[in-house]
């Protein structure tokens, strides 16, 4: 079974497009509420909330994530830049888990995967904060040979891969499209022999998890935008409960 976790950031770009100055970002005429999303979620079968805390506050506030450690049952996922401001952060929050993500203020949300190679010092000292801190760390990186083995290098136990490439390639020309999935393919077998956990997760959607879900030994999908986009019509119980049912028919 592979496991569900919700990203409800984009609950918080909705709040945030009208509310962005109010004093608190949630109660009186503050809505959506995020958190209330995520209890939701949970409701439906949801296995885990991911929020990402970004540099400019976009989206999820700090006071959102306070909330969600103090209000929800299932694993509280942070994903997170590798800054010693995040660091000090997620150390006083103590989340279950860290996903270890890019971040540029220019993007509108995350693209492209960590470059663990080239930032290893930065990244290994995070991932030992974490590990010492018993917090269990992902790299959110491309399905690279040489990205997975540095993930196994800074003793970091789990990936997620960036599904990305793959998504936008979806709808294209057949033969980019397959070259996308291959490169996917090879990302998670490569991944279990170096014995990480391999999550996956951007841009997955209703129509593109029927291919996804048969990656070789996935343990999670971290999914937002579309269960966000399809709550819109049916609301987030039953968005979740379709994709659950899409991942593991």
């Amino acid at each position: 079974m592979i496991l569900l976790g919700v990203n409800i950031d984009h609950a918080a770009t909705l709040r945030q497009a009208r509310y962005r100055q109010h004093a608190a970002p949630h109660g009186g005429p503050v809505e959506p509420d995020p958190v209330a999303l995520a209890l939701a979620a949970e409701r439906a079968g949801a296995d885990g909330i991911t929020v990402h805390l970004r540099e400019d506050r976009r989206h999820i506030q700090e006071k959102d994530v306070w909330r969600l450690r103090e209000s929800i049952g299932t694993r509280l996922n942070l994903e997170m830049a590798c800054t010693p401001a995040m660091v000090a952060f997620a150390l006083s929050l103590r989340p279950d888990s860290v996903c270890l993500v890019p971040e540029s203020r220019e993007e509108v949300t995350t693209e492209g995967g960590l470059d663990a190679v080239g930032n290893r010092s930065r990244v290994r000292d995070v991932v030992d904060a974490m590990n010492a801190a018993g917090i269990v760390t992902s790299l959110f990186i491309d399905p690279e040979g040489a990205q997975l083995e540095a993930a196994v290098d800074l003793r970091a136990p789990w990936v997620e891969l960036h599904t990305g490439s793959y998504a936008n390639a979806y709808h294209g020309p057949l033969a980019r499209r397959r070259a996308e999935w291959d490169r996917l393919r090879l990302g998670a077998v490569r991944g279990n022999e170096l014995g990480l956990v391999v999550n996956a997760g951007h841009g997955i959607n209703y129509v593109n998890v029927s291919e996804v879900r048969t990656l070789p030994n996935l343990h999670e999908f971290n999914i937002g935008h579309s269960l966000i986009s399809r709550a819109l019509f049916c609301g987030i119980e039953e968005a979740v409960r379709e994709m659950k049912r899409r991942m593991n028919p």
